[in-house]
């Protein structure tokens, strides 16, 4: 088991109200940090007051980008209890993209401990308003104290926490998106199957673009053909095709999102045909046009689920599904919440209590 020391705040901070929460905004009182050296692999875990960083000016993060984060929410039930939904998940996928930049992995056993211990400690800060939750931001990135690419001997660990209301300001309403043709996230071979700042930060660009044109998000290309769905913003995204629901495949440069995986599970119980697949920029156009499209959504820890209600590509835009919910998207947002928040019994044990 790992050790972990706690210094506990001596001035806690005034919590806000539930309903200016937002996305990101506002912090709890402590942060976990761990360090991890060759010699002694991970050691000096504590939980401490929140406080800035201290970097070397050289710290291979600034220069080279070693860094990798992960995301996920701690909800408080109608009971009062606070719990977590399906987190060894993300310390897999975490664990994945530490492989992929060659930063330090630890174990699944560590991982749990340590956001049991910190949801714990701070668990007053888990807000109760509805659609309100505290989201846990656990992040990994070298700290080598020397110029030059390298191995990467030094790293650093930390968990930090916000409470957070709806991501988007729609909350679950539809969103407008914009089909970018110029600018692409990843590629096959590359780290788009990562969470790492870099693929996020190459994002930006075309973000910015299309939230002066009064778009939500981006729904991104692949890199190499320009012509195959990939993922909408920082969400994966799911379409329905009359009977079939469809997403893009795991080809290594989409992020494997766990709510993604929750959302075939779900409707694979339910009955529907799920098929992982590619799909076209020209299929979708088609499919827009003739109206067999019906729901589009994109699904991820921060957002749940998010519909589609207008997508845009080449000049033209098609209303999807008349600009309203649609019936499977709906349900798959009632579904995850109520299992999230304790209102559906959780039939998949995918929950962990705290």
């Amino acid at each position: 088991m790992l050790k972990i020391d706690f210094h506990p705040t001596t001035v806690k901070k005034e919590k806000p109200e539930p309903s200016t929460l937002g996305f990101g905004k506002y912090f709890t009182d402590h942060m976990f940090i761990m360090e991890y050296n060759d010699q002694d692999g991970w050691h000096n875990a504590r939980i401490e007051p929140f406080h800035y960083l201290t970097l070397h000016p050289a710290a291979t993060v600034f220069h080279y980008g070693a860094e990798i984060f992960e995301g996920l929410k701690a909800y408080r039930t109608p009971d009062g209890t606070v719990q977590m939904f399906r987190p060894i998940e993300n310390i897999r996928r975490m664990n994945n993209s530490a492989e992929r930049l060659r930063l330090p992995q630890f174990s699944e056993e560590d991982g749990l401990q340590i956001l049991d211990t910190f949801v714990r400690t701070e668990q007053d800060w888990v807000p109760s308003a509805p659609g309100t939750s505290l989201y846990l931001r656990p992040f990994l990135f070298g700290n080598d104290e020397t110029l030059g690419v390298h191995s990467i001997h030094h790293a650093m660990f930390v968990l930090i926490a916000s409470p957070v209301g709806s991501y988007y300001k729609e909350g679950i309403n539809p969103v407008r998106i914009m089909i970018e043709s110029e600018d692409v996230r990843a590629v096959r071979g590359g780290t788009g199957y990562t969470k790492c700042g870099g693929n996020y930060a190459a994002s930006n660009r075309a973000g910015e673009n299309a939230e002066k044109l009064g778009f939500s998000q981006v729904l991104w290309l692949d890199g190499v053909h320009r012509k195959y769905i990939e993922e909408v913003g920082a969400m994966n995204v799911m379409f329905r095709f009359g009977d079939e629901i469809a997403t893009p495949a795991l080809t290594g440069s989409i992020l494997p999102g766990i709510t993604r995986k929750s959302c075939i599970e779900l409707l694979r119980a339910d009955g529907w045909t799920v098929n992982e697949r590619l799909i076209s920029i020209d299929e979708l156009e088609d499919s827009m046009k003739t109206g067999a499209l019906t729901e589009a959504w994109g699904c991820g820890t921060a957002a749940v689920v998010s519909p589609i209600g207008e997508l845009y590509y080449n000049g033209h835009s098609c209303i999807v599904g008349g600009g309203k919910i649609g019936e499977v998207t709906q349900k798959l947002y009632d579904t995850l919440t109520g299992i999230q928040w304790g209102r559906l019994p959780d039939v998949h044990g995918w929950i962990r209590k705290i």
